[in-house]
């Protein structure tokens, strides 16, 4: 059973390192990307989430948490995070709630991090690291109001540099959105682009982001949506993973009454290779 493998070569099913075998299931493989090794494995093959991992709010987690930076309508809470046939499942649900920040929220919903569970020296995160490739496979849910995405934030918890390696409104689920965002001579920059014509909500998809030096580039489902080059755009410091299924919020506008609920947003694999870690 593989919760979190670090290597320094490429691995096929049934390799066995330190003790650790990769799931009977089989890795999806490529071609070997140059300078590039595998560092992180997860296939989501055991009975529940691996919490020496993954968490299941920001590090600002008080019993549920959320991102009210953005309007956001969910609560996010470890109950809505589950793990079934051999897939991770994020679970939107039209459900009220009272949260710890004082505030009541009509859903809940379900996210996940390898970044650290509190802003403290002693945190670890579950998994970090600077310049790479991530690859993963997932199945997004369609409706109005639904949110789904999955983007790297840095370890310092600041809210920029970010990577959006996808985002994808329920009710436009053939458009995939890319996004950086960073600061440039004090101002705020926000570029990204769109790949149109798949519909992500019909069966699963593959997202990558490609992070170099001097570049980034995305793909869905091997096909290049965006390559962006500009220096400033590009961080240079350790970055941690995060997926989630949002709910409202300034951008997708709220559920209406046609959104289904429960929504559900699955991962069936993720995999990171790394140039250096931090």
């Amino acid at each position: 059973m593989l919760r979190r493998t670090v290597v320094a070569i490429i691995l096929t099913v049934s390799t066995v390192l330190g003790g650790v075998l990769l799931a009977d299931r089989p890795v999806p493989t490529e071609a070997r990307q140059s300078r590039f090794t595998l560092a992180f494995v997860e296939t989501f093959d055991g009975p529940r989430l691996d919490r020496t991992v993954w968490a299941t709010c920001y590090w600002w987690n008080r019993r549920g948490c959320t991102n009210g930076s953005t309007g956001e309508e969910q609560w996010y809470t470890r109950g809505n995070v589950a793990v079934s046939d051999g897939k991770l499942v994020m679970t939107a649900r039209r459900r009220s709630v009272a949260a710890s920040d004082g505030r009541r929220y009509p859903y809940t919903s379900g996210m996940v991090t390898t970044g650290k569970r509190r802003d403290t020296a002693r945190a670890r995160p579950g998994f970090a690291f600077k310049y790479g490739r991530v690859s993963a496979r997932l199945r997004v849910p369609a409706g109005q109001g639904l949110w789904s995405a999955m983007w790297l934030l840095p370890m310092t918890h600041r809210s920029r540099p970010e990577i959006d390696i996808f985002e994808v409104l329920g009710h436009q689920p053939d458009r995939v959105y890319f996004h950086t965002h960073y600061w440039k001579n004090g101002k705020r920059r926000d570029p990204g682009d769109v790949l149109v014509g798949i519909d992500t909500s019909e069966g699963w998809h593959r997202y990558d982001l490609v992070w170099r030096p001097r570049k980034l580039v995305w793909k869905v489902d091997g096909e290049v949506g965006w390559t962006l080059t500009k220096p400033a755009a590009i961080p240079h410091q350790p970055m941690y993973l995060l997926i989630n299924l949002a709910v409202g919020g300034e951008w997708p506008g709220s559920p209406d009454a046609s959104t289904p609920f429960p929504a559900r947003l699955e991962v069936d694999w993720v995999r990171i290779r790394t140039r250096s870690r931090p």
